[in-house]
């Protein structure tokens, strides 16, 4: 176990809420009770053995939040994705922790059909009905009504409460550059977009309006790191830096982004200009990791912590305090915690 200490420029608190928004008309919820344990993670694999879903239900988390990859599609067949959904959705010990914790979540690329896919998919609406489906989402839910699967929720109120905003990068996504270089998959695209203009009018509607103490942004792939050769923001920088530009006039307190997609996990830091401390716990996979040690650069990762296991995500917040106290930790199979992180004052 690790433990490592991050000092965040105001109070860390949690909001999540089940206000969900469409980019022109807001719909007004009451506020779901605040939670105090959040666990998230990405990449299962339904044909693969699922051994973590004992230890998640274990932790008693009010909260689990899909980050992609949520099942192997990779099909233009909606019926081929229908049936990987209902062999996922029934898991038994999946099907444990939906009966006793709420779930919401985004898709990744496997979940969305097609691998590395963006706005090219041409059943990516076929394909967003299925993953609402998979989290139970109402049918009168906003989600339901606009393009793309983009959604927030808060929990709580007053000055106790905890936004989660899960960002779409699959539905309006430009394509990547394929790079030439041994090792790399893509190369920067210097002018693709994405989010798509309704979805950044969208996020920028949400940060506006955002008085949340803490809010967690979730995407599937990686927004910190620059240096691998796989998919990330930084393939398309122009987006990438239209996010810090929001982030910095915004300001979100004590913004947490969580991310999945790489089979591995770690923690990240950029000193972002203009705002101050920018962190990332990325969370993957669930039933499938790196199949070697091998290492690699981050020049962001906390602790040089680079974890090839099996892992899920976990966050416990101490609420009786005139401060939340915050714990982020990646876990395993039976109870192994591989990083711990305190986010504090």
């Amino acid at each position: 176990m690790k433990g490592t200490s991050i000092l965040f420029p105001a109070a860390l608190l949690f909001l999540i809420t089940a206000c969900q928004k469409h980019p022109e008309k807001a719909e007004k919820k009451a506020a779901a009770p605040l939670p105090s344990v959040i666990a998230f993670g990405s990449c299962s694999n339904q044909y693969l053995p699922q051994p973590l879903w004992d230890d998640i239900r274990a932790d008693h988390p009010d909260l689990w939040i899909w980050l992609g990859d949520n099942i192997y599609g990779d099909s233009y067949v909606m019926d081929t994705l229908r049936k990987k959904y209902q062999r996922a959705k029934m898991n038994p010990g999946y099907a444990a922790l939906r009966a006793q914790t709420k779930i919401i979540g985004v898709w990744d690329d496997h979940d969305y059909g097609l691998n590395d896919g963006g706005r090219e998919y041409p059943r990516k609406d076929s394909s967003k009905t299925l993953l609402l489906d998979f989290l139970d989402i109402p049918e009168e839910a906003a989600v339901r009504s606009h393009p793309g699967v983009y959604q927030s929720f808060l929990f709580g109120e007053g000055a106790q409460k905890l936004k989660v905003i899960l960002l779409d990068t699959r539905y309006f996504r430009d394509s990547l550059t394929p790079s030439t270089r041994p090792g790399r998959r893509y190369e920067q695209n210097e002018s693709g977009d994405m989010l798509g203009e309704a979805q950044w009018q969208w996020l920028e509607s949400e940060l506006a309006a955002n008085d949340a103490a803490v809010t967690l942004l979730g995407s599937s792939i990686q927004v910190l790191h620059e240096e691998h050769g796989w998919e990330k923001w930084d393939n398309l920088p122009k987006a990438r830096q239209r996010l810090f530009d929001l982030i910095r006039k915004y300001k979100p307190r004590n913004l947490l982004i969580l991310s999945g997609d790489r089979h591995i996990a770690e923690m990240a830091r950029m000193d972002l200009e203009g705002y101050g401390p920018l962190y990332e716990i990325t969370s993957s996979g669930l039933t499938h990791t790196w199949s070697s040690g091998k290492s690699e650069a981050n020049k962001y990762r906390v602790d040089e912590n680079l974890i090839i296991h099996k892992n899920y995500g976990l966050i416990r917040i101490d609420w009786s305090g005139a401060q939340p106290a915050l714990r982020v930790e990646i876990k395993g199979d039976k109870g192994v915690v591989y990083g711990s992180w305190d986010l504090q004052r």
